[in-house]
């Protein structure tokens, strides 16, 4: 059976028409669900989470915005289930394990790649970074993430392989900043370098991340 919606034109705040949306398809919950996901994360990492509205993001889906209130909630909430999924995404694909000082630069360059070809990550981050009061929904969850590597940063400062005269946290944070920065200010990269971000100069990047926080995690005693 074929749940219809009153079709309707979107429109932004200086009133240009943006999307149509007509009947539903019907569509089992995990399917929606996924849907509706998929068009969050585009639409949040497009406009951020006060320049979205639950209508646009319906739209995209192409699913009546009430099922998007009963999956997810309201809107704050569905940006952080978005920025845990893709944080989540990252924790999978780039984990971090210490056995070597050249681990963390291994880390550091993994994390390069996932980010240069994940963009809208960088984008999402920064939009909650602006937005930020302090207390976000999921935020225990998804600290659970960082917590576990920042246990495998003192593990290994306490086995000798990395500094421990940077705190775990911080240098942590550090190398992850090195990772990601060129894809969350590309424009200052531009201006700074004169370069575009093509395959060629991110190769360079890419080994330029790897040395700095090979650099930066190496014990006093390694010679540089």
């Amino acid at each position: 059976m074929v749940t219809l919606t009153v079709g309707k034109f979107l429109s932004d705040v200086n009133g240009r028409v943006g999307c149509w949306y007509g009947p539903e398809v019907p569509r089992d919950a995990e399917q929606t669900k996924r849907l509706l996901l998929e068009a969050a994360t585009d639409e949040f990492a497009e406009h951020g989470l006060d320049g979205t509205t639950v209508e646009r993001i319906a739209a995209r889906a192409g699913v009546n915005k009430e099922r998007l209130y009963n999956y997810f909630g309201d809107k704050s909430t569905l940006f952080s289930k978005v920025l845990a999924t893709e944080l989540g995404r990252i924790d999978d694909d780039v984990p971090l394990l210490i056995r070597s000082l050249d681990d963390v630069a291994d880390f550091a360059a993994r994390s390069y790649d996932y980010v240069a070809e994940h963009r809208r990550l960088s984008r999402l981050v920064i939009w909650e970074g602006l937005a930020d009061s302090g207390d976000l929904p999921e935020e225990a969850v998804r600290s659970e993430l960082y917590r576990g590597k920042v246990a495998t940063v003192v593990n290994a400062q306490r086995a000798g392989i990395i500094t421990d005269s940077i705190a775990a946290a911080d240098l942590l944070f550090l190398v992850l900043s090195l990772s990601s920065w060129w894809a969350s200010a590309p424009q200052i990269a531009r201006m700074i370098s004169s370069a575009e971000d093509v395959a060629d100069v991110r190769v360079g990047r890419r080994a330029s991340v790897a040395e700095a926080a090979r650099r930066l995690a190496a014990p006093h005693r390694t010679a540089l």
